[in-house]
């Protein structure tokens, strides 16, 4: 296989990183005294439906009658890179709500993200637009995309700050350039977000790809839950700020929070089912500025953020007591500060790819 050998600056613009010249000047500065070598990399879909019209395909007097025809829709995009040198280990990453695999990828202001980190560490990357999203956008519905100007709802959703001044202690990206950017990664949703056909074809991805760690994000942490059940080849999830976590039947706790920007809670499945969770390590990630569960903030994201702490924390307790392993790890106790929904594309997301690789390497799961 021929070696490719790319700077990161090449990379970010392979990945299509429209920044300005101070955000370029930043990544180059950073990417220049050292090579990242790809010695494999390319595109595969996994997962999916194919519809198909009663009839016959004419392609003489036919050829745009659906008759006969198909459409593949509902699939997953994934596009993977193996370094050089390689340790043996996949990572696969799934977006949140509203993004697409590219946040992944580098920061708003063209820095380094997660994924060219764990290139340098040598695991293989795979990269997935889950169905109905990004790469993936080919959905089996009928579809209408709305526009609704939120911008300024998910800069509060995500903890930045009181729009449009970030929290004093924020690491995340300063600049309206900066900002222009990260809102324009957002990508919307081509039909519902349908949870069973995701995890379908998330399954089908590690079953393509291979065994791997499971790095999730936000709206595609329950995507990880369902898909570490399903298939034993994920041998490991990082769940950066999931939005929910799955409990036995019976035993999903109530967490009762007030002022939140969305309903708290968890969802029921059979005992055996969630048993197979024990099976592999779990860590959780939270960032900063989210209140002790006893106390309440002004704004309804921060609450919202609480509760989820907390559901996750009952989350950990059930799978110990089961006999897995779980940790929640909630940064500013770990001495990082500062950080918001988006940990992997703040300022100091080097610190806290360290702090998930020393994790991986207590699991034996580094080199």
């Amino acid at each position: 296989m021929k070696r490719i050998f790319i700077t990161l600056a090449t990379a970010i613009s392979l990945v299509g990183c429209n920044c300005n010249q101070e955000c370029k000047t930043a990544s180059q500065n950073e990417s220049e005294s050292s090579v990242l070598a790809i010695k494999e990399q390319g595109f595969f879909t996994a997962g999916g439906t194919v519809l198909k019209t009663d009839g016959t395909f004419d392609p003489i007097k036919g050829q745009y009658n659906p008759a006969g025809q198909t459409l593949h829709a509902d699939y997953a995009n994934i596009f993977y890179q193996v370094p050089q040198p390689y340790n043996h280990h996949r990572v696969y990453f799934l977006h949140g709500f509203g993004q697409s695999r590219v946040g992944w990828m580098n920061t708003p202001d063209g820095r380094e993200g997660f994924a060219p980190m764990f290139l340098r560490k040598g695991y293989a990357t795979y990269l997935i637009d889950q169905p109905r999203r990004g790469a993936a956008g080919q959905p089996s519905v009928e579809a209408t995309v709305t526009t609704p100007t939120l911008d300024q709802a998910w800069f509060t959703q995500f903890r930045m700050g009181y729009y449009p001044k970030l929290f004093s202690n924020s690491k995340f990206p300063q600049g309206e350039e900066t900002l222009h950017q990260f809102f324009q990664q957002m990508t919307p949703n081509i039909g519902e977000f349908d949870i069973p056909k995701v995890t379908e074809a998330l399954v089908a991805t590690f079953e393509k790809g291979g065994d791997g760690i499971f790095i999730t994000h936000s709206q595609g942490g329950i995507i990880g839950w369902n898909v570490a059940m399903q298939t034993p080849k994920v041998t490991a999830v990082v769940a950066i700020e999931p939005g929910t976590f799955p409990f036995p039947e019976g035993e999903v706790p109530t967490i009762t929070k007030e002022n939140t920007s969305f309903p708290v809670g968890g969802f029921g499945v059979p005992k055996e089912q969630f048993l197979t969770l024990t099976k592999r390590p779990i860590v959780i990630y939270f960032g900063d500025n989210i209140p002790d569960f006893d106390k309440t903030a002004e704004l309804p994201a921060q609450n919202f953020w609480s509760g989820v702490r907390e559901l996750a924390y009952n989350f950990a307790e059930v799978i110990n007591a089961n006999g897995g392993d779980c940790k929640v790890i909630d940064l500013p106790k770990a001495g990082i500060s500062g950080n918001t929904h988006f940990m992997f594309q703040d300022l100091n997301n080097q610190e806290v790819f360290e702090h998930i690789y020393k994790w991986l390497e207590s699991k034996k799961l580094a080199n």
